[in-house]
């Protein structure tokens, strides 16, 4: 656009466009360069000829975040030699593998104005034949708001700003990183507690500890072959079942039931390492899977920890940071056996009229007629049950009975 004093606001004649910006324009003040580019800024009106100015504003700052996506898949130069860009806005077979996006995630703030310009964008493509879909994004989803120590949202004026760079200091970036996963649900946030990153780093000591090899090994002495056969079969039961809940939690961004389950699977380890599955393959592979597991969320200390079981010891190679094993970053995902997963035992809970009234060990693959009459004999139900009426035993899941009398 071209403004006029005399004709107004005036488009630049078609036959003119594009318009070319000028390279020799220089940033100086922060603020929009061509503004102060003479030549291009003055110019004479389409209209009347007489003096006018050129709108230096040439894209608002949604015009680019409404079609970043695609520009991502816009490379410039490939194998070292440039596109050709006449018929295409992008590389077509890139944009065909890559697009819509499968997964965006941001603030609700954005609801308003990004989502809604780039939903625009995307449908006005579809219209004209660019693309052949009309949503930029397949899904969406919400992070939280991390608020201060005080529980406030974080600002200045309050004063209850933590800065991150501090506690990175301190406690490295992977107990900073794990701990903003473990305060809360992801789309929920939750405030700072101080004391809760010291509980993270401990955790991740433990870690080290557990992966750590120098010390003494485990207790195989005196431990029956039919005892030691259980203890691997545990080991390998929990290290699936720990790999089938972080494999499901980390699709569903629900980290920090992620970093709990790690806890709880390094908390079985500590334990695991003083008795006869030290050293065994079943150890070898729990190890290995919880740092593999670890990586997406703690990628330095997990990296670390790899490279000093498979690569040899890092810190007495201080030039050379790799020592031949493959970065735990482009190792496979650990995928886990659903009937290893499968707990022998579970807890039935059982409710009479709805309220619970005893928990019962029973085998995991109990049947429901099993299951009913496990619940009916036990003393804790009886005593609820008395001569009343058995009206209907509901069975649901295999983990809860109920029993309704009259």
């Amino acid at each position: 656009m071209i403004y006029c004093e005399a004709c107004g606001v005036v488009p630049v004649p078609y036959e003119d466009l594009p318009v070319v910006l000028p390279i020799d324009a220089i940033p100086s003040t922060g603020e929009n360069a061509l503004k102060f580019h003479e030549s291009f800024r003055h110019v004479n009106c389409p209209k009347c000829g007489g003096d006018a100015r050129r709108e230096t504003d040439t894209l608002d700052t949604f015009m680019c975040s409404s079609w970043y996506n695609y520009a991502y898949v816009t490379p410039y130069w490939k194998a070292g030699q440039p596109l050709s860009r006449a018929d295409t806005p992008w590389d077509p077979a890139e944009g065909a593998y890559w697009l819509p996006v499968d997964q965006y995630t941001g603030g609700p703030e954005h609801a308003t104005m990004h989502l809604l310009y780039t939903r625009f964008f995307t449908k006005a493509l579809c219209d004209i034949g660019v693309v052949p879909f009309r949503e930029p994004m397949l899904r969406l989803f919400n992070q939280g708001i991390i608020l201060g120590p005080d529980g406030q949202r974080m600002s200045k004026s309050k004063g209850n700003v933590v800065a991150p760079d501090e506690w990175v200091e301190k406690y490295g970036a992977d107990s900073v990183r794990a701990y903003l996963m473990f305060i809360g649900p992801w789309d929920a946030g939750g405030p700072w507690n101080f004391q809760g990153i010291e509980g993270v780093k401990r955790f991740l000591e433990r870690v080290w500890s557990v992966v750590d090899d120098s010390g003494s090994r485990g207790q195989g002495s005196g431990v029956s072959d039919a005892d030691r056969a259980a203890q691997v079969r545990d080991l390998r039961r929990i290290t699936h079942r720990t790999i089938q809940r972080v494999s499901e939690d980390i699709e569903a961004f629900k980290f920090n039931t992620i970093i709990s389950a790690l806890m709880e699977f390094n908390n079985y380890l500590v334990k695991a390492k003083e008795t006869a599955v030290h050293g065994t393959p079943a150890w070898d592979e729990a190890i290995d899977s919880l740092l593999l597991l670890m990586a997406p969320e703690m990628p330095h200390i997990a990296e670390e920890l790899w490279q000093r079981r498979h690569g040899g010891s890092v810190g007495d190679r201080p030039q050379r940071r790799f020592t031949g094993a493959r970065s735990i970053h482009v190792h496979p995902w650990p995928t886990f056996d659903a009937e290893l997963a499968k707990a022998d035992m579970i807890t039935l809970v059982v409710q009479v009229n709805g309220k619970l009234r005893d928990r019962i060990e029973a085998p995991a693959d109990i049947s429901e007629e099993a299951a009913r009459e496990l619940a009916l004999a036990s003393p804790a139900v009886q005593k609820w049950i008395e001569d009343k009426p058995v009206r209907k035993v509901i069975f649901a899941g295999g983990k809860l009975i109920n029993i309704v009398v009259g």
